[in-house]
């Protein structure tokens, strides 16, 4: 309480003493997806707009630690090992691990650099002004800057219009001993010193899965732990049933339903003892369970801004905080968002902030995307959510071990599964597991906007070979089950 006090006061002492000596239409504090697509769309319609960021690089965990970073290691370690596909040409490969993962992590940082680049020009063609430092509100929409390393004077900033797009962090357990060298959280583990031969992973969620699954690709025996009864619970049931069928197959062990009793350091070695008792020995630890808004230090209190029970910032339907002027998007208003959504929160936000009658409001049906190996990926409706809801719902599969393309290119777990009203075939939720899943959901998610019906899927001509036709004999799937018929392939 004492240091809040000191830092309020500190606060208010800034803002006395540093003249109001420029003023924007927009003040956007925080330049990751949200922030940065918040802030163009605003300069785009004429606004003179400043983003606040305390990182040296603007893109945010998108490109620095979580997107961007986490698909470019999948993509390279897949090229690299030829994982998947050794066994379709009879290959073996034998990788050098230290050379792997100095390439690993090279390619990683060509890409991050090649993104922040794009972030910056698209900040600079804008117009946008980037100010470091770490900012803080103050009274009637202003914005404290305090310099990086806290050289030189604070800078005071006054808005029409302050949004929010902080971002998030992984979260820590203090159980968790992450002053471990050989124990990672997700944003660390990109510094990671070596190839490890072993590794329990924490989270079934879509970070764990997605890590899990690459350093299994890489050759590491890894344990992937997890609370739940099953992975990615917010996915189909089936889909999250086959995805850890699939993790089995390719090798990784699967550890659900039970949480993690304790993680030490003993005798000089990483101890991670089960509440069942069972101690695993790896070598190191990732843990990959959550993430945590960054709130904190921004003067929320002070400025009438509100947060719920898990710090969460509360907004309304056109994302302004319970103080005026005063809007918020992306992580921090919970939970965690795709980068995808948090941009368009950020769009919809300074259209409504500023009358433009552009975005009103985010997709209702956004697509999910979870880059593992295999990926997955949905939109719409679950089973589960289909029947918690009443609906009387019936649903075509489309198996990839059917289909020429997946075949041919060796990739054939998985499937695409439609899930559809019995009673006029509309179209209600799209499930796709196996290679390229965050790009076929696409096609799923641009039939449901229309209200379309599964016949649109056997109407359509597609490209053979294509993993797109599993679409087509999902749709006939689907319709052999309403008439009554095993499911099965048709022409």
């Amino acid at each position: 309480m004492v240091e809040d006090l000191a830092t309020l006061k500190n606060t208010w002492r800034a803002v006395a003493a540093v003249p109001i000596s420029e003023s924007f239409d927009m003040v956007v504090i925080g330049a990751g997806p949200g922030g940065e697509k918040a802030a163009a769309q605003a300069a785009f319609f004429g606004k003179r707009v400043a983003i606040v960021e305390r990182q040296a690089a603007p893109g945010g965990a998108l490109v620095s630690s979580a997107g961007v970073p986490t698909k470019t290691l999948r993509e390279t370690a897949l090229y690299l090992t030829g994982y998947r596909r050794r066994e379709v040409y009879g290959l073996s490969i034998q990788l050098d691990p230290d050379a792997t993962l100095d390439r690993l992590m090279d390619r990683t940082a060509q890409v991050q650099a090649a993104m922040t680049d794009q972030v910056r020009e698209n900040i600079t063609r804008h117009q946008i002004e980037m100010v470091r430092g770490t900012g803080r509100l103050a009274p009637n929409r202003t914005v404290v800057v305090t310099p990086v390393g806290r050289n030189g004077a604070p800078r005071t900033l006054q808005a029409d219009i302050v949004l929010i797009a902080t971002g998030s962090r992984p979260f820590h357990p203090r159980d968790v001993p992450f002053d471990d060298p050989e124990v990672y959280d997700s944003e660390r583990i990109l510094g990671i010193d070596r190839i490890p031969r072993s590794m329990v992973v924490v989270g079934g969620g879509p970070v764990g899965c997605e890590y899990a699954s690459i350093f299994t690709s890489l050759g590491t025996e890894v344990t992937l732990l997890d609370s739940g009864e099953r992975l990615l619970p917010f996915m189909d049931g089936e889909i999250s049933r086959l995805l850890g069928a699939t993790f089995s197959g390719m090798g990784m062990r699967l550890v659900l339903g039970s949480g993690v009793g304790a993680v030490r350091r003993a005798n000089g070695e990483l101890r991670v003892t089960l509440e069942s008792g069972e101690v695993i020995r790896p070598e190191k630890v990732l843990f990959a369970a959550g993430r945590a808004g960054n709130t904190e230090g921004l003067g929320l209190e002070e400025a009438s801004v509100q947060i719920d029970a898990r710090g969460r910032i509360i907004v309304d339907e056109e994302f302004q905080t319970t103080a005026q002027g005063v809007y918020a998007a992306g992580d921090v208003i919970g939970p965690p968002a795709l980068a995808s959504v948090s941009m368009e929160q950020g769009r919809v936000a300074a259209c409504h902030a500023f009358g433009i009658p552009f975005k009103e409001a985010v997709d209702p049906l956004p697509p999910y995307g979870v880059y593992s190996i295999p990926e997955v990926a949905m939109v719409g409706l679950t089973e589960e959510a289909a029947t918690t809801r009443g609906v009387g719902y019936e649903v075509g599969r489309g198996w990839f071990s059917r289909n020429i393309k997946a075949v041919v290119d060796g990739g054939t777990d998985g499937l695409v599964k439609l899930v559809f009203r019995r009673e006029d075939r509309v179209l209600l939720g799209v499930h796709v597991l196996g290679d390229i899943a965050s790009e076929l959901i696409h096609q799923g998610q641009a039939v449901m906007h229309e209200g379309g019906v599964i016949d649109r899927f056997i109407r359509a001509t597609f490209n053979v070979p294509t993993r797109s036709e599993a679409y087509k004999y999902a749709a006939y799937d689907g319709l052999q089950r309403l008439a009554g018929l095993p499911g099965a392939p048709s022409g």
